[in-house]
């Protein structure tokens, strides 16, 4: 993509017509600016869902229609096919698998009281790996709560994964961390912050910096549904478009925050028109179908590194589980709504294209998740024989050089810990 195109001419973004309306918008006469609509405000209860029933055909814009690959019939529409290899398909495909499978296998831990805490990404695993999968190794990842599977696919062996999830001796964070909050430097995979947005004008950040550098580098920075309400999103979107950043914000709209629905974060008729009033393009996607995660994200990637700036990008999935091992979404959720989108799972979709297109069967699936199930099941009796953190280690890779009274109160509280006493508290999420 690119090849050819000359330097007083960008390559076109992949949704062009965006860009038009975009020209057009800001080209218009201050006197032919429409009129402030008079009508009452828009109802946004529980029960007034923004319309998401706009066609996704060529006279759409790109952040109201829905972007998708994956054709009804689960073959791949040629004209926006990303052109993935059998070997590249595969493995996404796997890593997809290996996500949901580590779900599976880590909620059980939670419920066994063998781990604290778990945020299941079940529904979610196209737009994570898809998303991932179009960054090199040398570029930055912020992560929201539900990209584990990110970091996996860019090279976090399980072993660390579990062993953090536990914060024992093998946690390379020392237990510093609550569960979730994976971090990996050798791909530039910052830890999330549990504040809600914080991450996105920390990506933004992290992208000025590369920027001014002169490096060759670009940030992929998630956030959910929720975060569009926050302050920090308006601060990071703001800069992000002024300073004409590289980073890409891809926005897991997955129907709720917690307990609180889409409807009632935003009047919008979507997430990605947002965009707009920050001065970049906004791109709607379908979260769930791992050809147009990677499509759409490759594309603005690719466009970040030109040089051209931010995209915004809002990926439609739903969180078919709780928001994590503490939630019981059946008290705020109907059973039908769940239903509705178990039909589009993201897995089945993609195991149903993999036929198709007549490399995968039955049999390699069963090999896979035999595969995957016996790692998983080694790596977890491997932490399990780990002991906590040596007990120092509270006050390591804080300080370069550790304060006296830190020293002091560490002291004080070792008679404490060596009773065999714990400091466990509650997880409120």
């Amino acid at each position: 993509m690119g090849e050819g195109a000359s330097a007083e001419e960008p390559t076109p973004f992949l949704f062009a017509g965006v860009e038009k309306e975009r020209v057009e918008e800001e080209s218009r006469p201050v006197d032919d600016a429409p009129s402030v609509p008079t009508e009452e405000p828009a109802d946004v209860s529980d029960d007034a869902a923004p319309d998401d029933t706009v066609p996704d055909d060529a006279g759409v814009p790109a952040d109201l229609g829905l972007f998708r690959v994956l054709r009804d019939d689960d073959t791949a529409d040629p004209t926006v096919d990303p052109g993935l290899s059998d070997e590249d398909v595969i493995r996404l495909f796997e890593q997809m698998l290996l996500v949901r499978t580590l779900d599976e296998r880590c909620l059980k831990l939670q419920r066994q009281g063998r781990i604290a805490f778990y945020g299941m990404a079940k529904g979610q695993e196209a737009a994570t790996v898809g998303s991932a999968w179009c960054i090199r190794k040398n570029d930055w990842l912020f992560p929201a709560l539900r990209e584990g599977g990110a970091a996996l696919l860019r090279g976090m062996p399980v072993s660390r994964y579990i062993a953090q999830l536990m914060g024992n001796s093998l946690d390379e964070q020392k237990g510093h961390q609550q569960p979730m909050h994976f971090s990996f430097r050798a791909a530039n995979h910052v830890s999330l912050s549990s504040p809600i947005a914080t991450q996105v004008p920390q990506a933004v950040g992290a992208a000025r910096a590369a920027q001014i550098r002169g490096d060759d580098e670009i940030v992929l920075g998630y956030l959910g549904d929720g975060a569009t309400s926050e302050h920090d999103f308006h601060v990071g979107m703001t800069f992000a478009a002024v300073w004409k950043c590289p980073v890409v914000l891809f926005c897991q709209n997955n129907g709720w925050a917690i307990s609180v629905p889409v409807s009632a974060q935003t009047a919008s008729k979507t997430i990605a028109v947002k965009a707009r009033g920050y001065g970049m393009p906004g791109v709607r996607i379908d979260g769930n179908d791992l050809l147009a995660v990677v499509a759409a994200t490759r594309d603005a990637v690719e466009r970040a590194r030109r040089g051209e700036g931010p995209t915004f990008i809002e990926a439609v999935t739903y969180r078919r589980m709780g928001h994590s091992s503490s939630d019981d979404p059946t008290i705020y959720r109907d059973e039908a709504e769940v239903a509705e989108w178990e039909a589009k799972d993201p897995i089945d979709r993609m195991r149903r294209y993999l036929e198709k297109r007549g490399i995968w069967d039955e049999a390699k699936e069963t090999e896979c998740l035999a595969r995957q199930n016996e790692l998983v099941s080694q790596e977890i009796q491997e932490a399990e024989k780990a002991g906590p953190p040596a007990f120092e280690s509270m006050i390591a890779d804080v300080y370069a050089v550790t304060p006296d009274l830190v020293t002091e109160q560490l002291d004080d509280a070792r008679p404490f810990f060596e009773e065999g006493k714990t400091a466990e508290g509650a997880f409120p999420l």
